[in-house]
């Protein structure tokens, strides 16, 4: 199958990292059911791509939501991937960094198990007390004092504390629209799945279907592969 591109054309932004987002999408453009299961409904060749493009990442970015609901360890299996990593002078595994506005983390997630990477978390001073105390040695806390994380801040701390040129996020689709929102999203890969969920409560690629974003989003194609019945797309967002 063709190898997931590599994001080499542009360069980071100068006070922030690039970001790229990666979803696996239904044909009706689902990436989850409405109970937000397990997402689970693409072939062998997405997953590998998948990795393909995480390898990529300085860090890997999602959800607390998404990290709880996928069971999540956010690592880098194939041992191929940690190899070309490390020839380009990136450590082994990415930085793993999940945001959460209410500070509701299961401190028991597979996650937090594998320590193969640090694991960065932003959230808010509503984070109860004894959460922060069970993450206290599991991971770097942000906490911003206001309802909610500030994305743009958040991408500043993660270039300039810890050197994040190159961001991944991989969900869930509220993280993405927000992202898109606030314009810090660079470019988007997908995969078309042959498969139809339906339901007007399940999650799309940004929210739930028919709730507009405040502005729509011009994408340039920059590739596109059809392996097994998936389409595998690549898109660069539009200045």
């Amino acid at each position: 199958m063709p190898r997931a591109p590599r994001s080499t054309e542009l360069r980071a932004p100068a006070r922030r990292p690039r970001v790229m987002a990666n979803f696996a999408l239904t044909w009706d453009a689902r990436i989850t059911t409405r109970n937000h299961t397990p997402s689970d409904f693409s072939s062998p060749s997405d997953k590998r791509r998948l990795l393909e493009i995480r390898a990529q990442g300085d860090a890997v970015l999602a959800s607390a939501r998404t990290v709880a609901a996928d069971r999540m360890t956010m690592g880098m299996p194939d041992a191929d991937l940690r190899a070309s990593r490390e020839g380009r002078k990136q450590a082994p595994y990415p930085l793993r960094v999940i945001i959460t506005n209410s500070g509701s983390i299961d401190t028991k997630m597979p996650l937090f198990e594998k320590d193969f990477s640090p694991i960065i978390i932003f959230s808010t001073v509503q984070m109860p007390e004894p959460i922060r105390e069970a993450l206290a040695t599991k991971a770097d806390l942000w906490l911003h004092d206001a309802p909610t994380v500030s994305l743009p801040t958040m991408m500043a701390t993660l270039r300039k504390e810890y050197g994040v040129k190159r961001l991944v996020c991989e969900g869930g689709s509220q993280l993405f629209r927000s992202l898109l929102e606030a314009d810090l999203v660079d470019e988007i890969f997908t995969t078309l799945c042959p498969r139809v969920f339906g339901g007007a409560k399940a999650p799309t690629l940004s929210g739930v279907a028919g709730d507009f974003l405040t502005k729509s989003k011009a994408l340039t194609l920059r590739k596109m592969d059809i392996v097994d019945g998936e389409c595998f797309l690549h898109y660069r967002l539009a200045r």
